[in-house]
């Protein structure tokens, strides 16, 4: 067992750099479409494609990447691949800041995608730190730090864009910058010796870190439901820019006012009902009432037809961010310490590619129902389709991941 004082400095640093790694992240979403029509000289719809494009060059680069990191921090620990990820997004976001070309820009989502795929270290030192008793409220970390840091970041991208839309991309690499700094000095080695194995390269590719999964029983239907969830859930970064400024005529301060508020409930929900829900209803169910929220949202926002529909959507349903520390924790518990780096690596690889499908369908589903020539104009048409998506997952997760006594709540699981 690591001792408690690393644990917790552990898990203060970790937050710490997904913290900041999301506000570098969101800063740049509200400027997105303004700067893609300032390299390329083309409209919203046109741009949203383009934008769909650099989603996918993101998210490819964490398919293939995701299972080699995450085998690497396996095999060295997750001090120094978290921190050589973290430097490289700062530089990509230079690059991103000085680009005088599209292609450019694209060179530069590439490299953050390859730092991006550190998400999987992440979550591996912080099962490196749990026991059965916190792990799914130590997997909450991750999701208040993705509400915080929408909260943070889109607002603040959305006014230091009004200073022009390269500005937010400067401030995202001085903030990696920090985040590694504080890093090298603060962030503690979490992987024990006794618990590293051999790199193997057949397993440090997203087919064999997949294909080992299936050696663990159980991890089958819960890598099918995290791909569902997340093949419905990324409609929101895909699009929520082009929508807000399409449907409502945002501006980029709204879009990024309306990405705080969902952050906001977001992290209200991971730090203030999650370590509640858990220890009274178990994993398994919470799992199900985050899932069920997360459908009534998505179609919440489809029929939101004015801005201010958004905002009510986003209080109703924000117990959606309920779902995922959870599942997060129902996979780790079923594999070893020496492959937790593997297994959150499959995992990304899985976010990753429901990710590299994600960008281009839903751009693509919204370009064709925002066009002139549409044949009916609705701009929540990639809302729809995302929560057919997420209905998916919940049916799934209801019908084949099965309930233990561990995943009961107390009372329950005594009686049992």
């Amino acid at each position: 067992m690591i001792d408690a004082a690393i644990a917790r400095r552990g898990l203060a640093l970790v937050f710490t750099t997904l913290l900041l790694d999301i506000i570098g992240f969101g800063i740049i979403m509200p400027v997105l479409p303004a700067y893609l029509e300032e390299l390329s000289g083309v409209g919203v719809s046109q741009a949203a494609i383009e934008g769909g494009w650099l989603f996918f060059a993101y998210a490819a680069m964490q398919f293939l990447f995701a299972p080699l990191i995450g085998n690497l921090s396996d095999r060295f620990g997750r001090r120094p691949i978290l921190l050589a990820s973290v430097f490289t997004f700062a530089i990509d976001n230079l690059i991103c800041a000085i680009a005088w070309s599209y292609p450019m820009l694209f060179i530069g989502r590439v490299l953050a995608g390859i730092s991006g795929a550190s998400y999987s270290t992440a979550s591996a030192l912080i099962a490196d730190v749990s026991t059965d008793e916190n792990r799914a409220r130590n997997f909450g970390l991750i999701g208040i730090a993705f509400g915080v840091g929408f909260i943070i970041g889109p607002v603040l991208g959305g006014l230091l864009g009004e200073f022009g839309p390269r500005v937010p991309f400067y401030f995202a690499a001085g903030l990696a910058f920090c985040n590694f700094l504080v890093g090298c000095f603060l962030l503690p080695e979490t992987l024990a010796q006794q618990h590293r194995r051999r790199f193997d390269w057949r397993r440090a590719n997203p087919l064999g870190a997949l294909r080992q999964m299936r050696n663990y029983p159980g991890i089958g239907w819960i890598g099918l439901v995290f791909f569902l969830m997340t093949l419905g859930h990324m409609m929101y970064p895909a699009v929520w820019a082009f929508v807000g400024a399409y449907r409502y005529g945002w501006d980029q301060t709204a879009i990024g006012l309306s990405l705080g508020a969902y952050g906001l409930g977001s992290a209200v929900v991971m730090g203030l009902v999650l370590p509640r829900i858990i220890p009274r209803l178990g994993e398994w169910r919470t799992v199900v009432i985050g899932l069920a929220f997360t459908v009534a949202g998505a179609f919440g926002f489809a029929f939101a037809s004015q801005g201010w529909m958004v905002y009510v959507v986003i209080a109703a349903t924000c117990l959606e961010s309920l779902a995922d520390p959870p599942l997060r924790s129902l996979a780790a518990a079923k594999v070893p310490p020496s492959a937790q780096g593997e297994l959150q690596g499959a995992m990304t690889s899985v976010f990753s590619i429901t990710s590299i499908i994600t960008p281009l369908l839903y751009t693509n589903v919204f370009a064709w129902f925002t066009a002139p020539d549409a044949p009916v104009v609705f701009a929540g048409a990639p809302y729809v389709l995302g929560g057919v998506f997420l209905a998916l997952a919940l049916g799934v997760f209801v019908a084949k991941v099965k309930r233990s006594a561990k995943d009961e709540p107390p009372s329950v699981a005594q009686e049992a």
